[in-house]
């Protein structure tokens, strides 16, 4: 089970802060005590702490797309990932981790 927050500032101009997504996570140390992850994009942020149940090593998270278009924070499972991530491959896409996540942002 991990733990997700995010902000998003609709005032015109803002950045989204960095001390309150800090803080979100912070109160979710209990949902994931293996890892804490922060993004942010103009506007939007994101909050993510992990427990690491698959990829224990290198499933970090929120995780960027290689071409950095798509970012995401999610916290469930695909169960056929394996399936999938063979045939990600077979169209030519090297993976960085063994995370379903990236399974996810590479489909």
């Amino acid at each position: 089970m991990c733990g997700i927050a995010g902000i998003v500032e609709f005032e015109a101009g803002q950045q989204a802060s960095a001390e309150a997504l800090e803080r979100m996570a912070g109160s979710l140390v209990h949902r994931g005590p293996d890892q804490q992850g922060l993004y942010r994009s103009g506007p939007a942020g994101l909050a993510h702490r992990r427990l690491s149940i698959i990829d224990l090593a290198s499933g970090e998270q929120p995780m960027e797309s290689r071409d950095r278009q798509a970012c995401v924070d999610f916290n469930g499972e695909i169960y056929n990932y394996l399936e999938l991530k063979q045939d990600l491959e077979q169209l030519g896409y090297e993976f960085r981790t063994r995370s379903d996540t990236e399974v996810l942002l590479a489909a």
